[in-house]
């Protein structure tokens, strides 16, 4: 009787230290005070595709190509199990922000932890950039084609060799949690304060 009783509360004890450090991880969290402004948001982009075209010279190539560019500067993922993350980014298209959007995912598995990334989405044809623009809530992977750029595949494209309708670099990844993935990310316009 008594190894049925230590069974059952060993589980009970690892929900409670789990939820322990989920509350933990969401208190010390970085998160902004407020959703960030237009301007917040655009001195990010900058400095993200600043540092993106350094570190990733096939990017800023195919950005000269690119009909648009989708950045998120930084998303905040965390997750014990349930997880989540977001984060807010603007489209640029000739250099220009055209519009502002921010990203939602949740996930349900093993995982546990907290990161912070960024990832650039090249829209490569003009069919990808007008879904984008046409859909008021995109989920990534219904739709345009979407292709994760790593650094062997990087070390291979070009400009002449991208066919696909997106192109995704991922950067500035911080923190300890295991994979970066967008399937299942949705992607939705917002409109920031000034």
């Amino acid at each position: 009787m008594m190894k049925k009783s230590a069974s059952v509360t060993a589980p009970m004890v690892g929900f409670v230290c789990g939820l322990m450090l989920l509350t933990l991880l969401l208190l010390v969290a970085p998160r902004p005070a407020a959703a960030a402004t237009a301007a917040e948001i655009d001195k990010k982009v900058d400095i993200a595709l600043e540092t993106l075209y350094a570190r990733t010279p096939v990017a800023k190539e195919l950005a000269t190509v690119a009909k648009g560019v989708l950045v998120f500067p930084s998303i905040l993922k965390a997750g014990l199990v349930v997880g989540g993350q977001y984060g807010e980014g603007a489209l640029r298209v000739d250099g220009k922000t055209v519009g502002y959007y921010n990203t939602v995912a949740a996930s349900y598995g093993l995982q546990i932890g907290a990161q912070t990334f960024g990832y650039a989405m090249f829209l490569m044809n003009d069919k990808a950039l007008e879904y984008l623009e046409k859909s008021q809530g995109w989920e990534i992977g219904v739709g345009p084609t979407v292709v994760v750029v790593d650094k062997g595949k990087a070390g291979s494209l070009t400009t002449t060799s991208a066919k696909e309708d997106i192109y995704v670099f991922f950067f500035n990844q911080e923190g300890l949690m295991v994979g970066l993935g967008l399937q299942g990310s949705k992607i939705t316009p917002i409109h920031p304060g000034k």
